[in-house]
């Protein structure tokens, strides 16, 4: 009788007959032996079907790529096998036969992977990009959890904006106007009044007009608020918070950072403490001399990079027309493939680096810090650079000036190294009533929508704040992605909602 086993678990249950249920990820036929590719979520183990075995090999030899099977066998380890473990085959039944699987193993542009996202998924890549992200979630929720922290669920449906309202999406709720969700921290505010240290988790909604690498109009944040805390103790927290994530998925997915050929020399050399710049210290070294020469020696560099790389794939493209075996034509089809999307990303942001070089050395005070400027910033160190004290005008009505300077707020980003930028945004927010309703004012806001909001400074206000971090953001620099869009199962961008 035979154990129902996960391929993860396969290294511990040698000698036994197991049964694994999953699909077929890849074959090579050798002789009277098929060598058949399984995956079930767990992992991937190479099934070894012997022609001895009749209807089994007849079946593993036929069955479409993406089929799902049903394999019964004994499990050995060898070190040679996907995860060190070989399945010798009993028995091989095919579930369903997947004739014309999309997704073959050949180059595939970006749009069609994207539009056959729900297929893409099923990739060794992208199931450990998703791993990665389930490892950071649940080490963010467990960090905040042992802490005190109550975790409390806030609107996705609001009648007003927190941050600019013209990244709002409106939606039409029973005859009235209110808005899709872009933070959860106003209601965080309140809950922190009543419990001291909360947090969300969940969805947020930005309707910017914008198609970087580092947007999605649809993505998840945790948002931490602490009642009776100023700008030192959340850039603390978040020091802490990061370290953590870091850890967790060094501990825990090193095998699939592997995988992505993460180099994981800068993720182990993050620790405390994290340097900390103001805001002016930042537009300062942006327009230094030194800078624009270490930026312009690092564009030379990267264009003799992408030259070289250029050429590497031009002698791949030659191996593979000069290759007569299918199983290594998959598999350089597969490398060309990765390297030809790698490329084109490459010679895009080469293209406009000049321009932003420039357009870093005219900085000017009382800009806000965009894409550019963070990536030029976090070149510049080798762990998160925690930036606080932002013009006034640039940021949001809720956050607190600083009291030696009103022309700046008491609030702080977090950059990730290696050109990824912000992660965390924060502040500590303005707890003083007369204060908040002039700022409000000045904006010209009405404040009948937050009337609400006005009644935590009116009952019992006390020195507050919290931040936000961003998991896509998060993923993409710990997975070393170049692009935000693998870093959710189902990404909405700007143009894109399919599927």
């Amino acid at each position: 009788m035979s154990t129902r086993a996960f391929i993860q678990d396969l290294a511990g249950l040698g000698g036994q007959e197991v049964e694994l249920r999953g699909w077929l990820a890849g074959r090579r036929t050798g002789g009277k032996l098929v060598f058949a590719l399984v995956r079930d979520g767990t992992g991937v183990c190479q099934c070894v079907v012997e022609a001895k075995t009749a209807e089994a090999f007849a079946a593993s030899e036929k069955a479409p790529l993406e089929s799902s099977v049903i394999v019964r066998g004994v499990p050995r380890l060898d070190e040679r096998a996907p995860g060190g473990v070989e399945l010798s085959v009993a028995a091989f039944s095919v579930l369903q036969g997947a004739e014309d699987y999309p997704i073959a193993r050949k180059e595939h542009g970006i749009d069609f992977l994207m539009n056959h996202r729900h297929l893409w998924l099923r990739s060794a890549r992208q199931t450990a990009i998703l791993k990665v992200r389930h490892t950071i979630i649940s080490a963010a929720r467990r960090f905040f959890d042992e802490r005190g922290f109550i975790l409390t669920d806030t609107p996705i449906f609001q009648p007003g904006a927190a941050e600019g309202a013209g990244s709002l999406f409106p939606v039409e709720y029973f005859g009235d106007r209110v808005y899709l969700a872009q933070t959860g921290q106003l209601y965080l505010e309140a809950c922190a009044m009543a419990l001291g240290r909360v947090y969300c988790f969940g969805p947020t909604f930005r309707a910017e007009k914008s198609k970087t690498r580092r947007h999605l109009t649809e993505f998840w944040m945790i948002e931490p608020e602490i009642a009776y805390a100023e700008l030192p103790d959340l850039m603390e927290l978040a020091e802490a918070f990061i370290c953590r994530l870091v850890e967790a998925a060094l501990a825990e997915r090193r095998e699939e950072l592997k995988r992505l050929e993460r180099d994981l020399a800068p993720l182990e050399r993050i620790a405390p403490p994290f340097p900390r710049i103001t805001y002016t210290e930042a537009a300062e070294l942006l327009r230094g001399d030194a800078v624009h020469a270490r930026l312009t020696e690092e564009l030379e560099r990267d264009r003799a990079r992408l030259a070289a790389d250029a050429e590497r794939l031009a002698a791949l493209e030659r191996e593979r027309a000069a290759e007569k075996k299918a199983w290594k034509q998959e598999k350089l089809d597969r490398e060309i493939a990765a390297l030809r999307d790698d490329l084109r990303e490459r010679e895009a942001d080469l293209a406009n680096r000049p321009a932003h070089i420039e357009s870093a050395r005219n900085f000017k005070w009382g800009d806000d810090l965009g894409g550019d400027e963070e990536t030029i910033l976090t070149r510049q160190f080798d762990r998160p650079v925690i930036v606080t004290r932002y013009p006034r005008e640039c940021k949001a009505f809720y956050m607190k000036p600083a009291p030696d300077d009103p022309r700046v707020v008491l609030n702080m980003d977090v950059l990730a190294p290696e050109g990824y930028g912000e992660i965390i945004g924060g502040s500590q927010r303005e707890d003083d009533l007369d204060a908040l309703r002039a700022r409000m004012a000045g904006e010209g806001m009405d404040p009948a929508p937050y009337e609400w909001y006005l009644d935590l400074r009116r009952y019992g206000s006390v020195p507050h704040g919290g931040f936000g971090l961003g998991i896509e953001r998060t993923v993409a620099w710990i997975c070393g992605l170049r692009h935000i869009r693998e870093t959710i199962p189902f990404p909405r961008l700007m143009g894109r909602m399919y599927p």
